[in-house]
């Protein structure tokens, strides 16, 4: 009798699943990343400031004074020159229109009511706060010297005054007693303030 010995295939262990804990860090990695910037979200959400709602104060650059009557008086004022601001604008007249002044698109204004230049009073211009008007405003400084052309003359005038103040604050621009020149456009956060130069004239 033949006995044959019949070699078995080695059987292999079982072999364990591995699980992927790469990809489960990865979530929870997310999960805290996604949560941390909801955190800061409602943190910047709380600490930012709510701007005012915009009102028709803030669609006109100020609220022309009640003392400002209607005058049948013709603007001189043609041009004004601020060389350190690098500002030179055609100025226009400005009519009171619903207790506001008018404000031109393209040029400097001069506001009804207001005196012309050489005569006892304030003589108010403005222009809108954007590039090519009256956004370098901000850069006059103090001593700066404005010249305002009429149809006859230059007249000079010295800054002395520079601040912000709310629309509704008309103090700024109201008559007074002795030549004084007001310019103003938008300032603050979202045109909010008005940016107010004082400037007085100066004896040639």
């Amino acid at each position: 009798m033949h006995i044959y010995f019949v070699r078995m295939p080695k059987l292999s262990k079982p072999t364990k699943k591995r699980t992927k804990k790469t990809g489960f860090k990865s979530k929870v990695l997310q999960n805290i990343l996604g949560l941390a910037l909801v955190a800061i979200g409602i943190l910047f959400l709380y600490k930012l400031p709510v701007p005012a709602p915009k009102t028709s104060q803030n669609k006109e650059p100020i609220v022309a004074s009640q003392e400002f009557k209607k005058s049948d008086q013709a603007s001189s004022v043609s041009r004004i020159l601020i060389s350190k601001a690098n500002i030179d604008l055609p100025v226009t007249p400005s009519k009171i229109v619903g207790g506001y002044w008018e404000t031109s698109e393209t040029t400097a204004s001069h506001g009804e009511g207001t005196v012309n230049p050489g005569q006892r009073g304030n003589v108010v211009i403005f222009a809108h706060a954007r590039p090519g008007l009256f956004y370098n405003l901000k850069d006059v400084k103090a001593d700066d010297i404005v010249y305002v052309l009429t149809k006859n003359r230059w007249y000079r005038y010295k800054v002395n005054e520079i601040k912000t103040v709310y629309p509704n604050n008309i103090e700024t621009v109201a008559p007074t007693k002795n030549e004084v020149l007001t310019l103003f456009t938008c300032s603050g956060f979202f045109d909010e303030k008005r940016l107010i130069v004082k400037a007085y004239p100066v004896k040639s």
